[in-house]
């Protein structure tokens, strides 16, 4: 009876052969789907790395035809290029710690239901996911407070994201009182158990939030081509802008011929300006990506 026992047990354990299937069938079709989503990625590589007449006549898909780095060369050979892109790490950096601060010192704010005025500054941060002043008042403003041409105009009016703020006082709100009230009991004030107890136990909000402000300061170029005015304060966003504005206006107007250097940066442009802005965002997700996948743990466990 007891050398039954295991083999029984392994037998429970085998799976059948619906489950089998399905199981084949569910990693099929998520290999179809990842692929899905690369091939767009691929295809714009290809094609950064591709000649002006295979571009045009469709050739590229995944493999690039008629290899060639011009567009790269030209683009990379600028001094404002690089000095372009770190004005976007510098704008993107400090904008992200502007962002954290103010959103989780307001989210655990907001997380307290005995606060008096809470309702109040709720509906103030609600309101303004729905009103705002517009283009021309907001322009007036950073105009009157003398933020233009100046890095804050870039970064302090989206220091916070309503989304975002909402989203990390429900994080907040779902953490056991227990440990506060026992926090309290040892002498902690309100910053000690924000900055010891809450913040440590919200690593992977804080870091989900990061990617979301990070993604937005790296690739806004709007704000940028309203309030600045010197090229060399300008992000790489709005550096790259110009230059594909600029490409396209040179092929509409016919003054590249074909085949010449001018006429390949303007067919590949737009591929190289995805390959270059997206790189940095690629380099920082995989840091990132553990913390999305212990929320998702953490969620599991409290559910």
């Amino acid at each position: 009876m007891l050398a039954r026992t295991p083999s029984k047990g392994l037998r429970a354990t085998q799976l059948t052969r619906g489950e089998r299937v399905f199981g084949v069938f569910n990693g099929t079709l998520l290999v179809l789907l990842c692929l899905g989503m690369l091939y767009p990625f691929i295809t714009v590589l290809a094609q950064s790395f591709s000649s002006s007449g295979a571009i045009k006549a469709g050739q590229v898909n995944f493999l690039p035809v008629d290899f060639n780095v011009d567009t790269y060369a030209i683009v990379m050979s600028d001094d404002i290029f690089w000095r372009n892109y770190g004005n976007s790490v510098l704008y993107t950096v400090v904008g992200t710690v502007i962002a954290m601060v103010l959103t989780t010192t307001y989210a655990f704010v907001l997380s307290k239901r005995h606060l008096k005025g809470r309702k109040v500054l709720i509906g103030i941060a609600v309101f303004t996911m729905f009103f705002n002043g517009g283009l021309v008042p907001n322009y007036v403003l950073i105009s009157a407070l003398e933020m233009k041409n100046t890095m804050w105009a870039l970064v302090l009016p989206g220091a916070i994201s309503v989304f975002n703020l909402l989203v990390m006082k429900a994080f907040f709100e779902n953490l056991p009182k227990e440990l506060e009230e026992a926090a309290q009991i040892d002498g902690l004030g309100w910053y000690g158990i924000f900055g010891r107890i809450v913040l440590p136990l919200s690593k992977a909000v804080i870091a989900t939030m990061v990617l979301f402000y990070s993604v937005a300061f790296w690739n806004d170029w709007f704000a940028a081509f309203l309030y600045l005015d010197k090229s060399e304060l300008f992000p790489i966003t709005l550096y790259l802008r110009n230059l594909i504005a600029g490409a396209s206006t040179t092929a509409s107007e016919g003054a590249a011929a074909a085949g010449s250097t001018t006429a390949q940066v303007s067919a590949n442009i737009q591929a190289v300006t995805m390959i270059l802005t997206v790189i940095p965002i690629l380099c920082v997700y995989p840091f990132v990506q553990r913390y999305f996948v212990s929320g998702v743990m953490l969620g599991s466990v409290k559910g």
